[in-house]
Formats: C-alpha cells, sequence, structure tokens
C-alpha cells in the first residue's frame, strides 16, 4: 500500500530553507484523493490508539504547531486529524492578536503557560512563531511589546530564533515532542479560496480586509517563513513543510507524521504492580458474587 514518505516534508536542520523547492500541489504518491480513499479514516483509529496509550502511560507530552497563511486550512486540517485523538488527551489553543497583558510579558509567555502536561497533546493554531513571522514583515508592531532601549536591534529575529531553539530544545529534554507544520499554500489557491469564502455566505464570516492586504505581502511572509524555519529546524523540534493545495493530502500528511512520532516512543500501558493486581482480582471476584441470577 502506499504511502506518504514523511521524510520528503521535512525541513533539513541546518540547510538553508528554499520554499521554491517544495510544490504545495503535490499530493505525491497518490495520483488523486481517490487513490487515497480510506486512508485518513485508518490513519485516525490508529491516532485514537496511540493518545490512548500516550494518556495512560503518562511520560510524555506532544506538542503540534501549525503554522501558514490564511486559507491555508489550518482550521480544517487540526479538526480532521483530531477526529483521531482521544479527547481527554487533547488541547487545542488559538493564537490570535496579543493582549495588553500579553503585551506586558515575555514574547513566548502566553504559549509558555498553556504546554501540554504529560499524557497530552497540544495543538498550537498559531503561536509564538508569530513573533519571527507576522512581527518581521510588520516590525512596527515591535513598538507595542514595550522592550528595554537598545532592545531591537538588526539581530533581534536571530536573537529570537536562538530564544526558540534553547527553549524547544528544553522541552525536548523533559519529555515534550514538537512537530511544527507549515502548510504551504500557493498564492493563487489562496486566491481562489478567498473568493469562494466571498461567494459562500456561509463562509463570509471568515473574510477578512485585512486578508487581502496581508496578501499583498505575500513575497514578503514567504521569506519570512523560509529564514524561520531555516533557522529553527532542529533534531528536537522538526519543521515539515506539507503541500495545502489540496486539503485531503494535507490532512493525510499531518496525521502520518503525528502516527510517526508517537509511535517513535514505545508507548505502552503502565504495567500492574502486585497491590493492584490484587485490587483487580478482588474487585473480579465481588463483582461474579453478585452477579443476577440466569433467567430460567
Amino acid at each position: 500500500m502506499k504511502t506518504i514518505r514523511t521524510q520528503r516534508l521535512l525541513a533539513a536542520p541546518g540547510e538553508r530553507m528554499r520554499l521554491s523547492a517544495h510544490d504545495p500541489a503535490s499530493t505525491f504518491p497518490f495520483p488523486s484523493e481517490h487513490h487515497a480513499k480510506g486512508m485518513l479514516k485508518k490513519a485516525q483509529r490508529r491516532l485514537f490508539e496511540l493518545t490512548e496509550v500516550l494518556y495512560a502511560q503518562d511520560r510524555w507530552s506532544l506538542l503540534l504547531i501549525f503554522q501558514a497563511m490564511d486559507a491555508a486550512g489550518k482550521d480544517s486540517a487540526i479538526k480532521h486529524v483530531m477526529r483521531g485523538l482521544d479527547p481527554k488527551a487533547t488541547q487545542v489553543f488559538t493564537f490570535k492578536v496579543p493582549s495588553p497583558e500579553e503585551l506586558d510579558h515575555d514574547f513566548m509567555w502566553r504559549a509558555l503557560k498553556v504546554l501540554p502536561e504529560r499524557g497530552r497533546i497540544g495543538v498550537f493554531n498559531r503561536s509564538y512563531y508569530e513573533e519571527v513571522l507576522v512581527v518581521r514583515v510588520h516590525p512596527e508592531l515591535l513598538e507595542r511589546q514595550h522592550l528595554p532601549p537598545g532592545r531591537v536591534t538588526r539581530r533581534i529575529w536571530t536573537e529570537r530564533y536562538e530564544d526558540i531553539c534553547n527553549i524547544e530544545r528544553y522541552l525536548g529534554r523533559n519529555g515534550t515532542i514538537i512537530r511544527k507544520f507549515f502548510l504551504h499554500v500557493s498564492k493563487a489557491e489562496q486566491r481562489r479560496r478567498f473568493v469562494e469564502r466571498l461567494d459562500d455566505p456561509a463562509k463570509n464570516w471568515k473574510f477578512s480586509l485585512s486578508d487581502v492586504s496581508e496578501r499583498a505581502r505575500f513575497d514578503d511572509y514567504m521569506r519570512a517563513y523560509e529564514a524561520a524555519i531555516g533557522a529553527t529546524s532542529t533534531r528536537e523540534a522538526p519543521w515539515y513543510v506539507v503541500p495545502a493545495d489540496h486539503k485531503w493530502f494535507t490532512r493525510l500528511a499531518v496525521a502520518q507524521v503525528i502516527i510517526e512520532a508517537l509511535e517513535s516512543l514505545d508507548l505502552q500501558f503502565p504495567p500492574l504492580d502486585r497491590a493492584k493486581q490484587r485490587e483487580l482480582s478482588t474487585a473480579r471476584r465481588r463483582l461474579r458474587a453478585t452477579a443476577a441470577p440466569r433467567r430460567a
């Protein structure tokens, strides 16, 4: 059976990132959605099995970070992949424009306080990477961050990359597995989806005039993404550049990466000690003793 080779999507640590080398319309190795029929549901079932053991073992946590241009399909990818995750083991957080309280803290603060605990999966819909993406494209936003005098220099982006890598390395050493996804949508497909939102009353609420303004900076964003991915894709916290022109492929690729990450942990249900075994034996005897008599 054909499967997605996620290594093809990996942004190799230490190498310069060139998004032009990644085709946003690729669906390799599937010629069409029909050829991948049923694979997402199978992946969802496997994800549920793995997250159930992750929760029971209570040793690891998994942080999934999704970044993309508007209309790349982050919300739908998260929604479809989430269907395969055990709800009690999953948390989703969406990061929007920072509040006044958040601006009075360091740029990582609002994300660090909602990191997943052991046994759980945390999903970040956007993240602290906005600080080296949106803020880099719009450096005037730095003025709102109340940084000390002399801290806004030409090295600020390099320094933030370093800070991010250090924190992600720290989290990895303490049992948080990190996988980062850039949903790579083409400018043409983004336009098609924007027009679809305008034409469909059920999708009008998704559209904002600011989306068009940001689209005018598409190339600037691509350069910011290349710099950020190239500087922060590490062994502990790799980036995956996922083709996003075909949503069915995006969802399947994301699910495959998550499955591989969880399977690499050798997850197991916790073993029962003798006290727990005796407790279960006692419960079994009591339940048998109170069983309802069979009808004649």
